[in-house]
């Protein structure tokens, strides 16, 4: 398996719609960055979260999440409380080849204010938008900008195609639009 450098991720967008909408070069001025970067993409971040709340004192279960616990936000900028997190998705929508496999991990502008992305995979023939798990590791209020860079995405390639794919197996995210709640 070998990472994949910008001009296969571009070839792989536009011909393939592996990424929609994308953005062929690095954005950053005056923004937290996204777009194409050397060996991988700077997914955004879209102007709908939801934040968490413990106004009800429920427990959270992934097997029975209360979707109570959560504050729907829309807006160019999100505060997550102290100590706490916010739900988010990303406004790329993506199709990941059966013999790829990607791993999405943080942004070090956010990381360096105790600001943490949940590392995931997007799993061979998984599409959808990103749900993001965005925390505040911080004991103060953390401010996300919408519609800028909030995660990188790393794309590794296999010679080989996977035997069972994310499509196969009828993944319970498989081609998840909008921000998704947690589901068994």
């Amino acid at each position: 398996m070998s990472i994949r450098p910008d001009h296969w991720i571009a070839r792989m967008a536009r011909e393939h719609g592996m990424i929609e909408p994308f953005q062929e070069t690095q954005v950053r001025e005056g923004v937290i960055s996204y777009g194409l970067s050397s060996y991988g993409y700077d997914l955004r971040v879209s102007d709908e979260f939801k934040i968490f709340t413990d106004v009800y004192g429920a427990t959270v279960d992934p097997k029975q999440f209360d979707p109570r616990s959560f504050v729907d936000w829309t807006g160019t900028t999100c505060v997550v409380p102290p100590n706490s997190f916010a739900l988010a998705r990303s406004i790329e929508y993506f199709r990941i080849p059966r013999n790829v496999l990607t791993v999405c991990v943080g942004k070090s502008t956010y990381a360096r204010c105790g600001i943490i992305v949940n590392v995931t995979p997007f799993e061979p023939e998984w599409e959808g938008h990103v749900t993001l798990e965005i925390s505040n590791t911080t004991p103060l209020p953390a401010k996300i900008y919408a519609e800028e860079g909030i995660a990188q995405v790393l794309f590794f390639e296999s010679s080989d195609p996977c035997d069972t794919s994310y499509a196969d197996r009828q993944g319970k995210y498989q081609a998840q639009r909008g921000l998704t709640l947690p589901r068994v």
